[in-house]
């Protein structure tokens, strides 16, 4: 009802009179009235977007297959509602340039941006990423509004791409004066920072960033909207630390947490490379927390960090629904990257394995039919011309990913495109239905059927009979590497240390 009568006023501020036909007519047939109101017939039938994004999320919501199933109720039901791509990967395993690759449009062999980076540097790596369009550029300049809250790029968007932030609130925090259960730098033998920790923390919800970011969202549904809008939230939850309310991790009983698969020998048929480039020297290990007796609740520390951010999530999506939005807004759900959780003696993302690039993507057609799963490889680059066709904006060039739109009627038709990941120069992974490569810079490899070997525990690079297969991988990956932006900032381990100071 309030979009009508905002048609009806601009309607009456351009001189045009409604019939009881509800069609419009005008005294004045200069081409200026036409224009005008074909212009403002054409916005009004845009979709609006909701873009959701979630930091560090990975398989264990109760849609996918994980080895461990969170209660998910909301994603859940998003996931019924449209389309759920269960072999979703990023092109980065890390935050910052996973995102970037996302709201430019272009991989990190194009753009440069391989490894972490500040917002306003994802412009500056070279001549591709200097004439890109981010995301949100392209569909302001297509009539969009663009609003945004919370994280979306790396820094939230210090980027200043959308028309309307609505800020980051306590980013990670809020955070007590003390760790509860980690700190790097009181432990001997660990190189490096990271905000791991986890426990019950604050009291309440309230406090959480991302209860501030849903209800920020909620707020914007409330309002009316003259244009149609592209509204990205961003949740930072599970990233670490792992905090949340008592009342979360009460949902998950220390004796009822299974977890995540463990192969002490995992590392015998890894090349040395891999070893190194996947080093996490300032994490915990899960031999450590094996020893200490912390493995299970660091795993109960996640899982409720899951369930918070499910709930915030459907605060938004029950808000959308009541709304007069509900009707024309396109929802897409999606994650930067996976994590290990213990699998493969790691508590990380930061590597090449499965575990680390499959990740979570959801779309919700306008007059979607539900409940369609896709189990091709996909990527999150895809999303941008994705959500251009959906919208029926023209078509980005510039753009390497492909829209998965086919996909939605047609979820098990071939699928020629497989999923890339790269993970500085010359460290890549490529998965297809079947198959995961990984390739590092020196030549060395780790192959694994996916499809019998989910764990990554049998490694069949050298074994004769799969060469063709290893070869059919490997003419995917682009000819041309960019060269490592040198505004990238990295000090992970001690190889990207060197890469760095390269």
């Amino acid at each position: 009802m309030k979009r009508m009568k905002t048609v009806l006023a601009l309607f009456t501020l351009i001189g045009l009179n409604i019939n009881s036909f509800g069609q419009a007519s005008s005294s004045d047939s200069s081409n200026g009235t036409s224009v005008k109101l074909e212009v403002l017939a054409k916005d009004d039938n845009k979709p609006n977007v909701l873009f959701i994004a979630v930091d560090d999320l990975n398989d264990f919501v109760n849609c996918l297959n994980g080895s461990i199933k969170v209660p998910t109720p909301n994603i859940d039901r998003l996931a019924n509602q449209g389309v759920l791509f269960t072999n979703a990967h990023c092109q980065a395993p890390i935050c910052g340039p996973s995102r970037a690759s996302i709201m430019t449009g272009l991989l990190p062999t194009t753009s440069g941006n391989y490894l972490q980076l500040k917002d306003t540097s994802i412009a500056k790596s070279n001549k591709a990423t200097k004439e890109c369009i981010f995301m949100p550029d392209y569909f302001e300049q297509h009539g969009y509004k663009t609003m945004a809250v919370g994280k979306i790029y790396h820094n939230g968007d210090r980027a200043k791409t959308f028309d309307e932030y609505g800020g980051g609130f306590e980013w990670m925090g809020p955070k007590p004066e003390v760790r509860f259960k980690y700190d790097p730098s009181k432990i001997e033998g660990k190189i490096g920072s990271t905000q791991t920790d986890w426990g019950a923390y604050p009291k309440y919800d309230s406090s959480m960033t991302d209860y501030k970011s849903a209800a920020w969202a909620v707020n914007q549904l409330n309002k009316e909207h003259e244009k149609p809008f592209f509204m990205a939230v961003g949740f930072v939850r599970p990233h670490v630390p792992w905090y949340a309310p008592q009342k979360w991790f009460d949902m998950f009983p220390i004796d009822s947490i299974k977890l995540p698969p463990y192969n002490k020998n995992d590392y015998d048929d890894i090349p040395e490379m891999g070893k190194i480039v996947s080093n996490a020297p300032q994490m915990p290990t899960t031999e450590e927390l094996i020893k200490s007796g912390e493995w299970k609740y660091a795993v109960q520390a996640y899982m409720a960090c899951i369930a918070f951010v499910d709930a915030q999530i459907g605060k938004v999506l029950d808000e959308l629904e009541n709304s007069e939005y509900a009707n024309n807004t396109i929802v897409v759900l999606w994650s930067d990257h996976g994590y290990h959780l213990g699998e493969k003696n790691r508590f990380a993302k930061q590597a090449l394995w499965e575990r680390d690039t499959r990740t979570l993507l959801i779309f919700k057609p306008l007059n979607a039919k539900g409940g369609v799963k896709c189990a091709q490889p996909v990527q999150l680059i895809d999303m941008y011309p994705t959500l251009v066709e959906m919208c029926k904006l023209p078509a980005n060039k510039m753009n390497e990913g492909h829209s998965l739109t086919s996909l939605f009627s047609e979820p098990s038709q071939r699928w020629p495109h497989p999923a890339m990941t790269f993970y500085g120069v010359g460290n890549f992974s490529i998965r297809n239905f079947h198959y995961r490569l990984i390739q590092y810079e020196d030549g060395s490899q780790e192959l694994y059927d996916i499809t019998k070997d989910p764990n990554e525990w049998s490694n069949m690079a050298k074994l004769d009979n799969l060469k063709g297969v290893i070869d059919e991988l490997k003419s995917h990956i682009p000819k041309e590497w960019a060269p490592l932006s040198p505004y990238s900032y990295y000090n992970f381990n001690e190889y990207f240390k060197e890469k760095i100071k390269q």
